[in-house]
């Protein structure tokens, strides 16, 4: 077992317990992030032993969200959304964005107290980002929120950034609604940014990887091309569509792994 940090840093508020493992920590751990203490390491290693893919899987989202995100300020997009974000450490949607392009402006969410505690503390001296608590479910808490209401337009393009998020609700809970929630109200020019747990064809019984993750989350619903497409409403899918995570868009020194069980798409809002 690692033997306990004796020194709390700048970016762990007195309030967050460092001895008790973090989802959002051992994510951070898991995308070879620095935000993170022994006791979140050891349940990352745990979990990750039975299936070593997993920590490969979530790194290429986040590098699958930075090239999203670069793509999109190319578009002319300024204003960023992300919600389910975890932890807004170094080389997330606001680091990418701000290089960039400095008049960015982004907002995280996220439903874990622990993440956002750490995401303030992080963000204290970067007026051009904020993060606070918020359930994908209440959209309109999210939508109407200070942070978002101060920072962002919705009159002017908005990239809502749903990342490795959509696959906790289930169908019963209309997935497709839910993203409509936030995308009805986005002005023409909008994108939508979606990865998910999933593969072109999903097997009938639950892949390792989601019993592995599920375990030390929640229930994992995987979903095939078509479904996940589905979920981009009348928004028109950027080339090339829906695809495994590292193929979308690699970079030119990219050696893109299409075994990983994560698919990503991108997608603009036409004009009316």
């Amino acid at each position: 077992m690692e033997q306990q940090d004796t020194e709390r840093p700048a970016w762990a508020p007195p309030e967050v317990d460092i001895d008790t493992p973090s989802i959002a920590r051992v994510y951070d751990f898991w995308i070879g992030g620095a935000h993170n203490f022994p006791a979140d390491r050891e349940l990352a290693r745990k979990v990750a032993a039975g299936n070593p893919d997993l920590p490969a899987t979530l790194r290429a989202n986040r590098a699958f969200l930075r090239r999203a995100v670069r793509e999109l300020s190319a578009l002319g997009i300024r204003q960023f959304l992300d919600i389910g974000s975890g932890i807004p450490a170094e080389g997330n949607v606001h680091d990418v964005a701000l290089a960039a392009h400095p008049d960015c402006k982004v907002v995280y969410v996220d439903i874990d107290p622990v993440a956002v505690a750490h995401g303030r503390a992080l963000l204290a001296d970067e007026p051009r980002a904020a993060v606070f608590q918020g359930d994908l479910y209440k959209s309109r808490e999210i939508l109407d929120a200070p942070e978002t209401r101060r920072l962002l337009d919705f009159g002017q393009p908005v990239a809502l950034i749903l990342a490795a998020v959509l696959h906790f609700v289930p169908d019963s809970d209309d997935p497709l609604a839910l993203v409509g929630q936030y995308t009805e109200g986005l002005a023409p020019g909008s994108a939508l940014v979606i990865s998910h747990a999933g593969a072109e064809e999903v097997p009938r019984a639950a892949p390792e990887a989601a019993e592995q993750y599920r375990g030390a989350v929640s229930r994992v619903i995987w979903r095939d091309n078509r479904e996940l497409a589905a979920l981009f409403g009348d928004f028109e899918l950027l080339q090339p569509g829906v695809v495994r995570a590292p193929l979308w868009h690699p970079d030119p020194t990219d050696t893109p792994d299409p075994s990983l069980p994560m698919l990503a798409g991108a997608a603009l809002k036409p004009a009316r």
